[in-house]
């Protein structure tokens, strides 16, 4: 088996035990930070592990999210990674406030991306952690069916590991499903976050 074929299987794996983990409806949404402060969000954030999702199956490594700001209650937001090929794939989208209060519930959207193209929607992009330097966050949508690790920095030390394993827990999720996003200078390999 190719290293490419192997880590889509190991992708695909994850994804399914996902959709069978999905939360009943006893268990509450994924909660925001309570205030969200937009401008020191905004910048380039380094994916450092994540749940699989169809969207970036494509991707091999450095998968990045830029924001910047368009106005009171969008942000332009522009995703990029390397692929198993090498090329480059970007996609441009807007994120709006959907909620005024914590300003930390956006909901994402992308042209002619199916179910994704309204700029208009509930939310689906969750701020539920950020440090208070803001130099890492977690986000996901409001029943944990993705799950996402931001760091300004690719290089995460085992101190660090810790924490995000214990945060990404406190929010719900199983750190075993969340895999670690190879990035130069970062991780080299994809594992469960659970073992790093």
């Amino acid at each position: 088996m190719t290293r490419v074929a192997a880590a889509t299987a190991l992708v695909c794996a994850v994804s399914a035990a996902t959709v069978a983990a999905a939360p009943t409806g006893g268990r509450q949404p994924l909660m925001p930070v309570a205030a969200l402060d937009v401008q020191r969000y905004l910048g380039t954030w380094h994916q450092v592990a994540a749940i699989p999702q169809p969207f970036n199956l494509d991707c091999a490594r450095d998968t990045v999210a830029n924001y910047q700001l368009i106005d009171a209650n969008d942000v332009r937001v522009e995703n990029s990674c390397v692929t198993w090929s090498g090329s480059t794939n970007r996609i441009v989208g807007n994120a709006r406030v959907v909620d005024p209060v914590s300003r930390a519930q956006l909901h994402v959207s992308f042209p002619r991306v199916p179910s994704r193209d309204s700029l208009d929607g509930p939310p689906n992009y969750v701020v539920t952690f950020v440090a208070d330097d803001y130099s890492w966050a977690v986000v996901g949508d409001p029943l944990r069916l993705s799950g996402f690790v931001l760091s300004r920095s690719t290089a995460v030390d085992a101190a660090q590991w810790r924490e995000i394993r214990a945060v990404v827990a406190d929010r719900g999720y199983d750190p075993c499903i969340l895999l670690t996003s190879p990035t130069v200078g970062g991780a080299a390999d994809i594992r469960p976050l659970c073992t790093v």
